[in-house]
């Protein structure tokens, strides 16, 4: 399977280039069977010369998705396929920037109808999409523009299968996709079940070499011992059995992975026993009285609101807030001015930049934002999936500090201190702990939380 793509950008520097557009073919090797085209809000102005190139302008994209919106259709769409693009090295190095930002890594197998059209095509003049295809009689219509390009490279690249008499790349697609793995390993997956929850690698002594979570820990198990990294290789080698615990919620698994990669420190988890976010949001009162958020470095002599894995993250969750409750871009670092802010100007700002807007009716609305984002101070309990239908997890937040975790049958009454004491697991209330669950609370918007009182 093959997803045949082609990105417009912004311009610019090396690696701070943007997304503005982007269209995806999911190609079988006779005909698309699933596509995804978008414009894109790159929170970045455009080159001029990109604008009279493509036609593509900052007006056209300021009510389009932020790439954070449609990353994980991009991820599905392509998922077990090798990109195809014109040019890969490019999209694709655009592709892994875009979700770098986000804290996430992407990894596909890549083809380059360029390479392959040298190859496989030879004595062209040009080997320029535009170019090429006139040549060859392949129609583009919107030139310079993501869909158009990507269904003139879908074209190119049917005419390359077509010449590719030897078959070396279809042989090369089966190659990756039919994964050896050890029948010992094989048996190991084949008893591990499609479950949300943390598994643990065991060598031949037992010790646990590595401790992971996942919403499919057979799935995941798999993607280890099929896998061509160091890591994987040295995993498939070392692993002689696998244990896992279910948890029906991926907050407890979340907590629980981390709480145990602390205590276990095993061989495999080094990386995760750093702190995974580095950036934090913090609130001061400026001299008008006014309430600012701001993004920095995380600083442990600091009580944050909440933090973050990168900058680019929460950026874009500042922005969403700025929208959400109507405050001021000036006055959340988001546009630097010493005058009024660009929502000031197109009314979408009451004016707190320039101390229109009362500061107590500001300050409510930042007030508000806070309270909902931070748990600090406050007695709460974070209902989620159980383990059973008639089960649900439970998270516990006493004084603004994680004390522990466990599970309840739905006839229980939750909130008495002394079935509560009882079902609750101690755990520690640390600064991952805390990153994990307030990140949880901030994707996952409809949980059920309970306030307690006279706790």
């Amino acid at each position: 399977m093959y997803a045949i793509l082609d990105i417009e950008t912004t311009g610019g520097k090396y690696n701070e280039e943007g997304i503005t557009e982007i269209a995806i073919y999911r190609y079988d090797g006779h005909k698309v069977v699933d596509q995804f085209v978008s414009l894109v809000n790159p929170e970045r102005d455009i080159q001029p010369f990109v604008v009279n190139l493509t036609g593509i302008n900052n007006k056209m994209l300021r009510n389009a998705p932020k790439f954070f919106e449609v990353a994980k259709r991009i991820v599905e769409i392509t998922e077990d396929c090798i990109i195809v693009a014109h040019n890969a090295q490019f999209d694709y190095r655009i592709l892994k920037t875009e979700f770098k930002r986000l804290g996430f890594g992407y990894k596909r197998k890549t083809l380059c109808t360029v390479e392959l059209s040298k190859k496989l095509i030879p004595g062209q003049d040009s080997y320029s999409l535009g170019k090429l295809a006139r040549s060859l009689g392949i129609p583009v219509s919107d030139r310079h523009r993501a869909a158009g390009d990507a269904m003139a490279t879908v074209k190119l690249f049917k005419m390359i299968l077509n010449k590719d008499l030897d078959k070396y790349i279809i042989q090369d697609a089966l190659k990756t996709d039919q994964k050896q793995i050890n029948p010992n390993l094989k048996r190991i997956i084949d008893e591990l079940p499609n479950v949300t929850g943390v598994y643990y690698l065991h060598n031949d002594d037992g010790e646990i070499i590595y401790i992971g979570k996942s919403n499919n820990i057979k799935n995941r198990v798999s993607q280890h011992f099929t896998g061509t990294t160091s890591k994987s290789k040295k995993l498939q080698l070392q692993t002689a059995a696998v244990t896992y615990e279910e948890t029906g919620s991926e907050l407890i698994a979340l907590l629980k992975e981390s709480a145990e990669i602390k205590r276990n420190k095993p061989l495999f988890n080094r990386a995760l026993r750093r702190n995974s976010f580095t950036f934090a949001l913090y609130s001061f009162q400026d001299e008008a009285g006014y309430i600012n958020l701001k993004i920095d470095k995380t600083d442990g002599r600091k009580h944050p609101i909440t933090t973050f894995t990168t900058k680019q993250s929460a950026k874009q969750f500042l922005f969403k807030t700025v929208e959400e409750f109507q405050l001021c871009q000036k006055l959340t670092g988001l546009y630097p001015t010493s005058s009024n802010c660009f929502n000031y100007t197109i009314k979408e700002c009451f004016g707190a930049c320039i101390n229109e807007e009362a500061q107590a009716t500001y300050n409510s609305r930042v007030i508000e934002f806070i309270d909902k984002n931070s748990y600090r101070n406050k007695d709460m309990l974070i209902i989620d999936k159980g383990r059973e239908l008639d089960e649900r997890s439970v998270v516990s937040i006493k004084n603004g500090a994680f004390v522990g975790l466990g599970y309840f049958n739905l006839n229980h009454q939750i909130t008495k201190p002394e079935i509560l004491e009882a079902i609750i697991t101690p755990m520690e209330n640390n600064r991952d702990s805390q990153h994990i669950i307030q990140s949880y609370l901030r994707k996952h918007k409809k949980l059920k939380l309970i306030t307690l009182t006279n706790q």
